[in-house]
């Protein structure tokens, strides 16, 4: 029993690493390398991989419910359309996450990926913040003394660094166009995590169910996006322009990623998590640098990338139980 645990603990460690380091790299490569005719709209990229992540939760219930149709639409009907409000609940987390999903293709359009690997780490800091203000969590010392080195690590990270090796060299513009992207991903992506912890706690709807609802919106967020934002290209063009193998490759890590890690978090500590961090970041590095020919790091990004790494391990730490003689002001750390 110890090492089917142990085998299912580690596997996991590799998918999680695969799946982070793969998407970015994958992402940064579709975005800058550009083949024949138009390249690929990002809001149809993101709409594609929200009806594929919705396909795979109806095929995960039609799994629960015995292989039945019938089992499958009564769920539907039961858990979703008989309950409106509750559905409508999932609106806000659904199109904050369909927001980041398209602020990340922006940023590694205008960053390298390990510069947005680092900084995309600024998640930790927002999701903490927000679980304080909005789940009225508390943080012991540890972990505010790691969310400190997380942004000053960051902030290294942003330092002038050398000559850029591409044959396309970032103009400032890009990279402030870049860092604000990723930024704004971090607080949609503190608060919509948070918001739909909170959900789920006071409901008692399964996790695949909330993920069908969050997939609706998602979709349907996605096609408003794409709209607004792409319709001109997407009507000249096509809805699937500039799609290839490796624009595939993006679309499916981008919307089996979550359903993955979800999985993944059932066997993976948190200094399991935190390691697999840390390599995707190492991994990202070193393939930007080369493969990629678009990143040359700088004294300043080793140590801001060591102070993101060191914070998250810190932030993943979970501290012992305190017994009868501890301090009452030592309870409830999160």
């Amino acid at each position: 029993m110890y090492s089917t645990q142990q085998f299912k603990k580690y596997t996991s460690l590799v998918v999680l690493i695969f799946q982070t380091t793969s998407l970015v790299l994958t992402m940064r490569y579709s975005r800058t390398v550009q083949g024949d005719g138009p390249r690929y709209v990002s809001s149809t990229a993101v709409t594609v991989a929200e009806f594929m992540k919705l396909l795979a939760c109806f095929v995960v219930i039609f799994y629960e419910q015995g292989m039945s149709l019938v089992g499958l639409f009564l769920t539907i009907k039961n858990e979703i359309i008989d309950k409106p409000m509750d559905t409508l609940k999932l609106f806000i987390p659904s199109a904050l996450y369909t927001i980041q999903n398209n602020l990340l293709f922006l940023a590694l359009s205008n960053l390298n990926a390990a510069t947005y690997q680092v900084t995309y780490q600024l998640k930790i800091l927002t999701t903490a913040l927000f679980s304080v203000l909005i789940l009225s969590k508390r943080l012991d010392s540890t972990k505010w003394i790691s969310l400190l080195i997380l942004f000053f690590g960051v902030a290294f990270v942003q330092m002038p660094s050398g000559e850029s090796t591409s044959t396309e060299e970032h103009t400032a513009s890009q990279q402030f166009v870049g860092l604000v992207a990723v930024l704004c991903a971090c607080f949609s992506s503190g608060f919509a995590g948070v918001y739909f912890e909170k959900i789920l706690k006071g409901s008692k709807a399964s996790l695949w169910i909330r993920n069908v609802q969050l997939g609706l919106f998602g979709a349907i967020t996605g096609l408003i996006g794409v709209f607004i934002n792409d319709s001109t290209a997407v009507l000249q063009n096509g809805f699937f322009q500039g799609y290839n193998e490796v624009t595939w490759i993006v679309i499916t890590l981008q919307a089996f990623g979550g359903l993955v890690i979800a999985v993944v978090i059932k066997y993976a500590d948190n200094i399991l998590k935190g390691f697999a961090t840390s390599l995707s970041i190492i991994l990202s590095t070193i393939i930007s640098y080369f493969l990629l020919h678009d990143f040359n790091p700088s004294w300043f990004f080793f140590l801001g990338a060591a102070m993101v790494i060191g914070a998250t391990f810190l932030y993943g730490m979970e501290r012992k139980k305190p017994d009868a003689h501890s301090s009452f002001y030592s309870s409830k750390a999160t």
